[in-house]
Formats: structure tokens, C-alpha cells, sequence
């Protein structure tokens, strides 16, 4: 090797492993990429105790994929598929050597772009959970929870990550779940309120 770096690959500042399923303990590159922010083993740790019932089959979107650890997780513990979207074409094409690494490719599909543009190109297509935690810098909470439920099952789970003073809100559509915080980030699961899912488990709890 001649020590130069590849400019069609990111570096790598470090790893997050995913903690659950058939690929546990399996480290994911975190790459020296602005706003990029794997959420925490603590954070991950929490919002899958809180899908356990719910993950076995479903279908999975992560808008804002970087690392992809949220979606990949989700299928190592049991969703049927995953959809990764994410804009950095430098992390969309480490994504989708992650996912050949794995095996996965007939389960995790990667698509390089930008999060609404994306959404705005879609069918519906009934996506069963939906993972909403984009840098925070950008500030893209309110446009893509807007612009979400048209590519949602009609009794869609919804986690959304944010900074811990700062609390994004989805439209009434939405029942909040669960909730907590770090000294960084809030973290929070919400449930698409039909008449079908309307009962005592989507009163809001935090734990």
C-alpha cells in the first residue's frame, strides 16, 4: 500500500457494533463524515427493548442510514427488510459493502440520496417502522415527519432522535410511546394512531 487514502472511501474514525440478533458483536465503521452520529450502545439498547414485540417481519426505513447500525440492527434482531437512505454517496457505497459483507443484500436495500427527494419519489409503500434521526445540524426533523406517512403502514412505529433540548413534533397522527434522555440526545418512539391502535399501550412512559 502506498498510504494514500482511497477518495471513494470515507475514512474510518472508529467502529459501533451492533448488540443484538444474529449479527451481534458486529462492528460497523464510523466514518470522519460532518454530522455524523452513531447513536449510542445505551440509546440502541433502550429503543430495541422497546420494538422487541414488534420487529419479527417488519419493514424497516432508515432515512438518514450513516453507519446504518439502526437498520442493520433491526434485521439482525428479526425485521423482515431494511431500506437504507443515505445522502453522502462516499458512506451510501461503504453502506452497501457492508451489506455484501453481511450477505444481506436480499434483505437491505441502499439508495444513495438525498432523505426528501427520496420520499417525495415514492409510492406508497407501507413501511412498518421508520427510523428519523438525521444530523442534527441540519435541522430536517419537521420536512421529513411531513412528508413520512405517505410511505407508512397505517399503524407505523416511529423513532425520532434529537438533541436532548429539543423535542421535534410529529403531527396528531402520532401518540407518543416512549421517551428519554441523555445528557445528549432525546430519543423517542411514537405510534400512528388508527382506530385499531387506540388503547392504554400508546400512553406515553418513560423509562
Amino acid at each position: 500500500m502506498n498510504g494514500r487514502r482511497n477518495p471513494l472511501r470515507p475514512a474510518s474514525t472508529g467502529s459501533v457494533r451492533i448488540i443484538g440478533g444474529r449479527w451481534r458483536g458486529t462492528r460497523l465503521p464510523v466514518a470522519d463524515s460532518p454530522g455524523l452520529r452513531p447513536s449510542s450502545d445505551r440509546v440502541r439498547e433502550t429503543l430495541f427493548n422497546w420494538l422487541q414485540a414488534v420487529l419479527p417481519g417488519a419493514r424497516v426505513l432508515d432515512l438518514f442510514a450513516g453507519t446504518g447500525v439502526l437498520g442493520l440492527e433491526a434485521v439482525s434482531r428479526g425485521a423482515a427488510s431494511a431500506t437504507l437512505v443515505e445522502a453522502d454517496p462516499r458512506l451510501a457505497r461503504a453502506l452497501q459493502a457492508e451489506v455484501a459483507r453481511l450477505g444481506a443484500t436480499s434483505e437491505v436495500a441502499v439508495h444513495p440520496g438525498d432523505a426528501l427527494a427520496w420520499l417525495g419519489r415514492q409510492p406508497a409503500q407501507g413501511f412498518d417502522i421508520a427510523f428519523v434521526d438525521p444530523p442534527f445540524a441540519a435541522g430536517l426533523w419537521e420536512p421529513v415527519l411531513a412528508a413520512l406517512p405517505a410511505v407508512l403502514a397505517p399503524e407505523a412505529w416511529l423513532y425520532v432522535e434529537s438533541p436532548s433540548d429539543h423535542a421535534p413534533v410529529p403531527s396528531p397522527e402520532w401518540a407518543l410511546h416512549r421517551e428519554n434522555r441523555t445528557r445528549d440526545v432525546r430519543y423517542a418512539l411514537y405510534r400512528r394512531v388508527t382506530l385499531a391502535s387506540i388503547d392504554t399501550s400508546s400512553d406515553p412512559q418513560t423509562t
